[in-house]
């Protein structure tokens, strides 16, 4: 089924930027940011003050600088009653915002009324020299200062003046021209970051047996389980069938864990004394730093450990230590890769440990470019404003790009670079809009602009992609398309041998074939992995905040939408559409459309009878000029957001209602019983689609259970039969017999069923026994 193309304003669109510009050839080092335009700045960083004059009355002064440019004026902090002040700041202004020919400094000192002049130094803009990377950073001068009058004043200031570009060290941490709105307070939140996922672990926990209780109660049979606790998590073994002082369980229980492990693991021993009722009849605290890490399938060596007890006696809660033990079998599996992220747009697949990572296959670079057309996601002093930044995650490595402000059209040019261990792999680039510049309250979010992913393998090694990306965000009023971002992409082979060879690998490590976990426990576990990512990382500082990680982890991706549903039946139909295909090619071969090609495939059938060994060379053949023919057509843009593939263009307002309701819904009872009924007259279809597939089993199950002992005879008859033919006959004669059959022409057919096909269908099933 070929579906149509989406609309035009959602396509991908290929652009032809001025990169590279400024690159020395042949200079490894200095190419580093060869798939960004390179954005000019002037640099000023001012290090240190000596023998400033004081300028109160006491004597003393409050200095601080201000560095004006034009209409550009940046100000370091002021300090108290200090002559020889050092601030180590760095103020960038952007080369195409410059209006001035002459770059001001000033030292001034800080006064309730109006601040003091103590000194300025000038200098002339077409004689500040340009720094290239790798060159070392400009060496600090001292200045003598000046009056304004040009007369030489009291006090000298240090500083560095150079012209260089985003690639300069001294650029993510710099005070920019473009954010001169933003206040001190707010300037941590809108520059540029790395980030790094916590190292993540899977913690298992084999409870073998407890042994030595003591119930309270010593005239029941103790109901006794285990329930462990790592941080937020907690699991419960189920009831010990041995219902004694010493009860056995032999079960696991899994944990996902982050480095530096911060809570130890909990355990308890509890007794079911009634409904709603549990007895804990001892504690243990095991801190994960002693843990034993495991790397392979061996067992880890089991332990015993005492159980403690806490009473309460006059109020006031003593320990008791008695010979309650239990025995655990414990370890940290660092042959797992712990899944943070959605299965199919997974970015990593290395397991835990790293002695079993395999070397790197390459390197990707990403050129964070621009973007255009973007919407106004807030309202500033009556009016829309968007502060966009750009948030990138390949790996364990995110990226954040600085938040230009107040833009609809961003230039960030920002450079990064990932080693790539794997190309099945997914790199996932998202725009939000800073929602913490301008005195956001605690309670307001970075809102989602929109987000892009890529499969490495679906690149060329060391071809530059340009495209511009559209900004894709589904609404419950609908897809809307929020803008354009322009990246540059490029994936670099190291080893093309051991990027083939890894094909042959197994997706994830070992482990997770040797010793499987089920889906639900992947489930649990992949949720709370992307807990702990997303509280790390908002604790970070600036923090990259927990709506952000979860809209690049998909966090909500395995909820049911019915758009979504839709959208996956058709991707099937699309998938058996080929096969749908071959059979309606040869049904037109069989009633003789095509007399021509039904004669060569008559020729051809006869062929392969009598020279059986030329079916498979034939077969792999024909596969071959097939992928041969379609390279022609080969995909020449990565993929993209697709919304007629993902049914957000047609998608009904109520489907898109219901997918964004919360989870337990909030919506009022008669929209939730419509939907219900609705879900129910799907699940109906389902049902009897499933009933259809269980009968025609059954029915073949039928043909040798005697349960229609007349079709049974029939059909043991038949085979008996059979058997003697096909030893007589040779396999070649009765394939040539049954081919020229089914290929018979029109005129010797009849539009009735065949006679196979009615006794299949005259087989019973076991439907007549359903209630």
């Amino acid at each position: 089924m070929q579906k149509p193309p989406q609309a035009v304003d959602f396509a991908l669109k290929e652009t032809s930027p001025n990169i590279g510009a400024g690159a020395v050839s042949g200079d490894k080092l200095s190419s580093t940011y060869d798939l960004v335009e390179q954005m000019q700045y002037l640099y000023v960083r001012v290090v240190k003050a000596k023998d400033l004059p004081g300028k109160d009355v006491t004597g003393s002064c409050d200095p601080y600088v201000e560095v004006k440019l034009g209409n550009y004026k940046g100000i370091t902090k002021h300090f108290e009653k200090k002559s020889n002040p050092e601030w180590n700041q760095v103020f960038a202004f952007s080369k195409e915002r410059i209006q001035a020919s002459v770059l001001e400094v000033y030292v001034k000192d800080k006064d309730v009324v109006a601040d003091d002049l103590i000194g300025r130094a000038m200098f002339d803009l077409n004689e500040i020299p340009k720094r290239i990377p790798p060159d070392s950073p400009l060496a600090p001068q001292w200045y003598r200062l000046e009056d304004r009058k040009g007369n030489k004043a009291k006090g000298e200031l240090m500083l560095a003046v150079w012209m260089g570009t985003q690639a300069d060290e001294a650029f993510p941490d710099s005070w920019h021209s473009d954010a001169a709105s933003v206040g001190p307070d707010a300037v941590s939140n809108i520059r540029s970051k790395v980030y790094l996922s916590p190292k993540l672990w899977y913690v298992r926990v084999n409870v073998i047996e407890a042994q030595d209780l003591v119930p309270t109660d010593k005239t029941r049979f103790p109901e006794v389980f285990v329930k462990a606790v790592l941080g937020n998590q907690a699991l419960r073994t189920r009831v010990s069938q041995s219902k004694t002082i010493n009860p056995m369980w032999n079960e696991d229980l899994m944990f996902v864990a982050a480095e530096p492990f911060e809570e130890p693991l909990v355990l308890s021993v509890e007794d079911r004394v009634g409904s709603n009722k549990d007895e804990t009849l001892g504690k243990c605290m095991i801190p994960l730093h002693i843990v034993q890490r495991r790397l392979d399938h061996r067992p880890v060596n089991s332990r015993w450990l005492n159980l403690e007890k806490h009473v309460i006696v006059d109020g006031e809660k003593k320990e008791i230590k008695f010979a309650s033990r239990i025995h655990l079998r414990i370890c940290l599996e660092g042959g797992y890769h712990v899944l943070d992220e959605s299965t199919h747009y997974s970015s990593d697949l290395r397991p835990t440990a790293k002695q079993l990572w395999r070397p790197s296959i390459g390197i990707l670079e990403l050129g964070i470019l621009s973007a255009h057309g973007l919407m106004p996601m807030k309202t500033k002093d009556g009016r829309g404003t968007t502060d966009a930044y750009c948030v990138a995650k390949y790996g364990q490595k995110w990226i954040r790009t600085r938040t230009i402000v107040d833009n609809f059209m961003p230039r960030w040019n920002e450079q990064y670079t990932w080693e790539v261990f794997d190309t099945c792999t997914v790199i996932t680039v998202g725009v939000f809009d800073n929602g913490h510049i301008h005195g956001g309250a605690g309670g307001s979010k970075d809102s989602r602009i929109g987000k892009v992913r890529i499969r490495l393998s679906t690149l060329e090694a060391d071809r530059v992609y340009t495209h511009s990306y559209p900004l894709l965000v589904l609404h419950p009023s609908g897809v809307k398309k929020t803008g354009e971002i322009q990246l540059a992409l490029r994936f670099t082979c190291s080893s093309l041998i051991n990027m083939l060879h890894m094909y042959s690998h197994p997706l994830l490590p070992k482990m997770h074939y040797i010793h499987p976990l089920s889906v639900i426990q992947l489930d649990v576990l992949r949720h709370q992995a992307m807990q702990i990512v997303s509280m790390r990382l908002s604790r970070a500082e600036p923090p990259l905040r927990k709506e952000v990680v979860e809209y690049m982890l998909d966090v909500d991706s395995h909820m049911w939408s019915m758009r979504r549903s839709k959208a996956n039946f058709f991707r099937i139909m699309g998938v058996l559409s080929g096969l749908i295909a071959v059979g309606k090619w040869f049904d037109q071969i069989c009633y003789w459309r095509n007399p021509l090609t039904s004669i060569l495939i008559h020729i051809l059938f006869i062929i392969l009878v009598l020279y059986p060994e030329l079916i498979l060379p034939t077969v792999f053949l024909y596969l071959f000029l097939i992928g041969i023919w379609n390279f022609r057509w080969r995909p020449r843009h990565p993929p993209h957001m697709d919304t007629r593939l993902s049914h957000a263009d047609a998608a009904h307002p109520d489907e898109l209602d219901e997918e964004f309701d919360t989870f337990p819904t909030s919506r009022p009872s008669d929209f939730v019983r419509m939907r219900y009924d609705r879900i129910r007259s799907i699940a109906g279809r389902v049902q009897t689609v499933i009933g259809d597939l269980a009968t025609q089993g059954e029915r073949f199950q039928s043909l040798l259970s005697w349960r229609d002992p007349r079709a049974t005879t029939l059909f043991v008859t038949f085979c008996l039969v059979a058997a003697l033919v096909l030893y007589v006959t040779p396999f070649q004669v009765i394939a040539l017999l049954t081919g020229l059959y089914v290929l018979r022409h029109p005129r010797f057919r009849h539009k009735l069923p065949s006679t196979p096909l009615n006794f299949f269908r005259r087989l019973p099933a076991r439907s007549d026994s359903m209630l």
